[in-house]
């Protein structure tokens, strides 16, 4: 049976839930969803978009290092908006933190977010 290992860092947000920040099997990390909470104070980082998507983007470098590995490991991405018409920005600042190639993604449009986030991003890393 394939060994698991709980992932933690006080460098991203305390999970809120009954749930991981990341669960590492084997040579692959499976990140739970984040969203843009500030890990210091677990308060959102502000109501404007843009803002939000870099905190996730953020939160989700600390799992990853935390894992051993970068955001460049993430194979599969999924990102959930409360507002599709925001996906551009979403891509611009995506290009920030990502470079070719990239990994594959799904952009899914869903009513409401936990805390009123306007976005959460999960996925899956391998090492």
């Amino acid at each position: 049976m394939a060994e698991k290992q709980i992932i933690a860092t006080d460098k991203a947000p305390a999970a809120i839930g009954t749930y991981s920040q990341a669960v590492k099997v084997d040579n692959t990390v499976y990140l739970s969803g984040q969203i843009p909470l500030v890990p210091s104070t677990m308060e959102m980082i502000s109501d404007d978009f843009a803002e939000q998507v870099v905190q996730v983007f953020e939160n989700m470098t600390a799992v990853c290092e935390a894992s051993g590995g970068s955001l460049a490991d993430i194979v599969k991405l999924n990102i959930f908006l409360t507002d599709l018409s925001h996906f551009a920005t979403v891509n611009e600042i995506m290009s920030r933190y990502f470079s070719q190639p990239y990994p594959a993604r799904a952009a899914i449009g869903v009513k409401e977010l936990p805390k009123a986030s306007l976005v959460e991003m999960d996925g899956i890393m391998v090492l």
